[in-house]
């Protein structure tokens, strides 16, 4: 949930030739990354952390200044700083949050989270679609692949784009670190199975876009994580 609040609130910008483009904007007290994946057109928001008015135009203006159009507002889990926006999301834009059922739960006990943090938070809409292992998430002529990766979270879910290498992974993998498994619902083994037998099958050479801090590769992760180390052959 925690990362560093003496970061510049900004976000950044990567492009791939003629197909998906991910922008990353990190928001809210937690410092969560929240991500807009596009194809020139349309927009999917992961998610959406914005906490107050200022962070919300700054969301806005990023969709308005590229002419996008949000058409999907998706969850990789439901804890309170990955949802601060949905009510607003839901507001704005008539878009209702989409995400895995067994994290329903953590989405239930958002306002209990709040308060224990001292933050301000309007409730999430509940979903109406939720989204399943195996399903694919499409955008244009793109798509993205659902990884079910639980142990942070139990509904924990990730985005993968096989054709350009990269997986939104919320958080669950971190650069140099892993999701935090106390929180209600949270389990250190589910974790690292998750991790091992999902995450590190998708390629050395694909970027992973965490849910708080920078990005990482998978293949720097299995050299370098503390946690994950792989041994060479």
């Amino acid at each position: 949930l925690f990362a560093p609040r003496n970061r510049l609130r900004r976000y950044e910008f990567r492009a791939f030739p003629v197909m998906l483009r991910v922008a990353k904007f990190t928001f809210n007290p937690f410092q969560e990354n929240t991500y807009v994946v596009h194809d020139g057109k349309d927009a999917i928001v992961i998610d959406p952390g914005c906490w107050n008015g200022q962070e919300e135009h700054e969301l806005e203006l990023y969709l308005k200044d590229n002419e996008l159009t949000p058409v999907r507002l998706v969850l990789t889990h439901a804890h309170i700083d990955h949802i601060l926006g949905c009510a607003w999301m839901h507001k704005r834009f008539g878009l209702l949050p989409e995400m895995h059922r067994a994290d329903l739960p953590t989405m239930k006990g958002s306002e209990r989270a709040a308060d224990m943090y001292g933050i301000s938070y309007t409730v999430s809409p509940t979903p109406e679609k939720f989204i399943a292992e195996g399903d694919t998430i499409q955008l244009g002529s793109d798509h993205l692949n659902v990884l079910f990766v639980p142990g942070h979270a139990p509904g924990h879910i990730a985005f993968y784009c096989e054709e350009q290498k990269f997986v939104i992974s919320g958080d669950v993998l971190f650069m140099n670190s892993i999701g935090r498994t106390d929180l209600p619902g949270g389990d250190l083994d589910t974790l690292l199975q998750s991790i091992r037998e999902q995450l590190f099958q998708l390629g050395d050479d694909v970027t992973v876009y965490c849910g708080h801090g920078p990005e990482t590769t998978i293949g720097k992760e299995k050299r370098s994580n503390p946690y994950l180390r792989v041994k060479p052959a």
